[in-house]
C-alpha cells in the first residue's frame, strides 16, 4: 500500500509543478550590485491595420556573481521575490 501511495503522491506533485516564464533579452544596465536591468523586445501587429510595431519591457534580474555586462544577451526565468522589484534570475548567457 505504501508503494501505491508514493506513486500517487509523485504524480500529483508532477501535475502541480508550475511552468515558470522564461525570457531572453539584452542587458541595458549593470551598475547595481547583484542586479542587472534587461530589456526584452517583441514585435506586435495591430489587429485592424496590420502594421507591425516594436514594444519593449525592462526587468530587474538577479545576477549573483556580477558577471554580466552591458550589451550581453541573457536568458532569465521567474523565481520567488528577491526584493521589491526583483522576481527574475539569470539562467544562461546567450550570444
Amino acid at each position: 500500500m505504501t508503494e501505491k501511495g508514493t506513486k500517487q503522491n509523485k504524480t500529483q506533485q508532477e501535475e502541480k509543478k508550475v511552468q515558470k516564464r522564461k525570457f531572453r533579452g539584452i542587458v541595458v544596465n549593470d551598475k547595481m550590485d547583484k542586479t542587472i536591468t534587461v530589456r526584452v523586445g517583441t514585435v506586435k501587429q495591430h489587429p485592424k491595420y496590420k502594421k507591425r510595431y516594436y514594444e519593449s519591457r525592462k526587468f530587474k534580474v538577479h545576477d549573483e556573481k556580477n558577471q554580466f555586462q552591458k550589451k550581453d544577451y541573457v536568458d532569465f526565468i521567474e523565481c520567488r521575490p528577491l526584493s521589491k522589484s526583483k522576481r527574475w534570475r539569470v539562467v544562461y548567457k546567450g550570444k
